[in-house]
C-alpha cells in the first residue's frame, strides 16, 4: 500500500502537524519501503479532542447499531484480507502464509466477536431495587506494539467501539502502514468522524502525550514492562483507568506421563512463531531429569527445520538485542544445541533457531523476556520442582501443561502464577481472556472480560 502522508483524524486524512517522518523498513533486506508522519504532541491534542467531541453521540448510540458497524469492519477486513497479508510482510517481515493466516486471519475473528458481543452484551441489569447499568469509559488511548500489529489493534479498539468508547490510537512506529489500512478500514465501514482518530509518531513524543493527555480517561497499552509501569505512574497520578498487556516468560511444564515428543515439537514451534516475537511464547521448556537428555535432541532436531521458515526479527535493535542475550547464555554457561548469534543471512534482520540446554533457573536467558527465537530447556526433580522453576519469574502470562491425562494437567495448571495456560495443546481461542499475573498487566483482552475494561458501572435505586 501507499503511506499516507497525515494523520486519520475526525473522519479525514489531515497534515501533520510537523514535517519530521518516520522511515518504515523491510526487515528482510533492509530497504526503505514507505514514510508516515512524526506525530507530535500537538497531533495527538487535535486526535484527542475530536475523540472528546465525538463521544456523546457514539456513548448514546444503540448497541445494535454500533454492532453494525463493527460487523462492517470485520467484512472489510476480511475482504482486505491478502493486501493486510502483504503489509505486515512488508514491514514485519513475516513470512506470508503466516501474515495471511495469523495476522490477517485471527483480527477478522476478534471484530466478529465484538460485533456479537455489541449486540448481545447486558449493558443493563436489574439488581434487586437498583438497576445496573455499564455505560463506556470515555475517549481510549491504545498504544499497541510491532509484533502483531493488526491484531493489537483491533484487541483494543473493537471492544472499545463495542462498549460506547471513542479511541486515539499510537501504533509501533515500525508497522504503521498496516495501522493506515485499518484506519482506511473504519472508514470504509462506516463508523462515524471522529469515533476512531490515528496519530503515528514515535513512543517518547507521541505516546507519551497520549497517556498524559488530561482528556484521555483509559490508557490500553502493550509493550515492555518498564514502559508499562511509566504509564501506569502517570496514570496514577490522574486516577486515570488503565489496561497494561506486558512481557512474558512463560513455561512449557511437560509431566513425567505426557507425550514427550508432542509436547517438545509443539513447544518449539510456538517458540519459533513469528520470530520468536510473541510475548506469550513458552521459551521455558520444562523437563523431567530422566528424560532431560531425549527433551534436548528432539528440541535440537525441529528446531533444525525452521532455519529458512520463519522470517527476521523486526529491526536491528532488536537483532542485536536477541544475538546479546544469546550471547550472554554461553557465557552464563549454557550449553547450545541449535542455532546461535552468528548471522543466519548475510542480508537482513534474521535470528538463527537457538536452542539452549543445561540452563539453570538462576540464568538471565531463564528470567528475561528475548522476544526472539530463543528456546532455554531446564530440568525438574518432581512436580513440586517443577511448579517452584515455572512460577520463579516476575511474570505470569501464560504457559502450558502437558500430561497423559487432561485432569493431571488441569490441576498443575491451576497452581501456576500465570493467566493463560494451553493443556496439551488447546487451541488459541479468540473469546477467552489474555493478560497476565504480576508484571506481565493489569487487565484483560478478548471476550467479556476484554469488554469490560471499557466499561464503567452505575446504579441507580428505586
Amino acid at each position: 500500500m501507499k503511506a499516507h502522508d497525515g494523520m486519520y483524524i475526525d473522519g479525514a486524512w489531515r497534515p501533520a502537524a510537523g514535517r519530521d517522518t518516520i522511515e518504515v523498513v523491510n526487515p528482510v533486506d533492509e530497504q526503505v519501503i514507505g514514510h508516515v508522519p512524526a506525530g507530535t504532541a500537538l497531533d495527538v491534542d487535535t486526535a484527542v479532542r475530536a475523540a472528546r467531541a465525538a463521544f456523546p453521540g457514539w456513548a448514546a448510540t444503540p448497541p445494535a447499531e454500533r454492532a453494525a458497524r463493527l460487523t462492517a469492519l470485520r467484512d472489510v477486513l476480511a475482504a482486505r484480507r491478502d493486501e493486510i497479508a502483504e503489509t505486515v510482510t512488508a514491514e514485519l517481515g513475516a513470512p506470508l502464509a503466516f501474515s495471511q493466516a495469523v495476522h490477517a486471519g485471527v483480527p477478522v475473528l476478534v471484530a466478529g466477536s465484538y460485533a456479537e458481543l455489541a449486540a448481545t452484551y447486558a449493558f443493563e441489569e436489574k439488581v434487586g431495587n437498583s438497576t445496573v447499568y455499564q455505560e463506556p469509559v470515555g475517549v481510549v488511548g491504545a498504544i499497541t506494539p510491532w509484533n502483531y500489529p493488526l491484531h493489537q489493534i483491533v484487541a483494543k479498539v473493537a471492544p472499545a467501539l463495542a462498549a460506547g468508547c471513542t479511541v486515539v490510537l499510537k501504533p509501533a512506529e515500525d508497522t504503521p502502514l498496516t495501522a493506515q489500512l485499518f484506519a482506511e478500514a473504519v472508514a470504509e465501514a462506516g463508523v462515524p468522524a471522529g469515533v476512531f482518530n490515528l496519530v503515528t509518531g514515535l513512543g517518547p513524543v507521541a505516546g507519551q502525550a497520549l497517556a498524559e493527555h488530561p482528556d484521555v480517561d483509559l490508557v490500553s497499552f502493550t509493550g515492555s514492562t518498564a514502559v508499562g509501569r511509566r504509564i501506569g505512574a502517570t496514570a496514577g497520578a490522574a486516577v486515570k483507568r488503565v489496561a497494561l498487556e506486558l512481557g512474558g516468560k512463560s513455561a512449557n511444564v511437560i509431566l513425567p506421563s505426557a507425550d514427550l515428543a508432542k509436547a517438545v515439537n509443539v513447544g518449539v514451534a510456538n517458540v519459533m512463531s513469528n520470530s520468536g516475537q510473541t510475548c506469550s511464547a513458552w521459551t521455558r521448556m520444562l523437563v523431567p531429569a530422566d528424560r532431560y537428555d531425549e527433551a534436548v535432541g528432539l528440541a535440537a532436531a525441529a528446531a533444525a527445520k525452521y532455519g529458512d521458515r520463519i522470517g527476521p526479527v523486526v529491526n536491528a535493535k532488536q537483532r542485536d538485542r536477541v544475538r546479546g542475550y544469546i550471547d550472554k547464555g554461553v557465557a552464563e554457561g549454557a550449553r547450545l544445541v541449535a542455532g546461535g548469534s552468528e548471522a543466519p543471512r548475510e542480508q537482513g534482520y534474521f535470528v538463527a533457531p537457538t536452542v539452549f540446554a543445561d540452563v539453570t533457573e538462576q540464568m538471565t536467558i531463564a528470567q528475561e523476556e528475548i522476544f526472539g527465537p530463543v528456546l532455554s530447556i531446564l530440568r525438574y526433580e518432581d512436580e513440586e520442582d517443577a511448579l517452584r522453576i515455572a512460577n520463579g519469574t516476575v511474570y505470569g502470562l501464560a504457559g502450558a501443561v502437558w500430561a497423559g491425562e487432561e485432569s493431571e494437567a488441569v490441576a498443575f495448571a491451576r497452581r501456576l502464577d500465570t493467566g493463560q495456560v494451553d493443556i496439551n495443546g488447546g487451541r488459541f481461542n479468540p473469546l477467552a481472556p489474555f493478560g497476565g499475573y504480576k508484571q506481565s498487566g493489569v487487565g484483560r483482552e478478548l471476550g467479556t472480560h476484554g469488554l469490560s475494561e471499557y466499561l464503567q458501572t452505575k446504579s441507580l435505586q428505586f
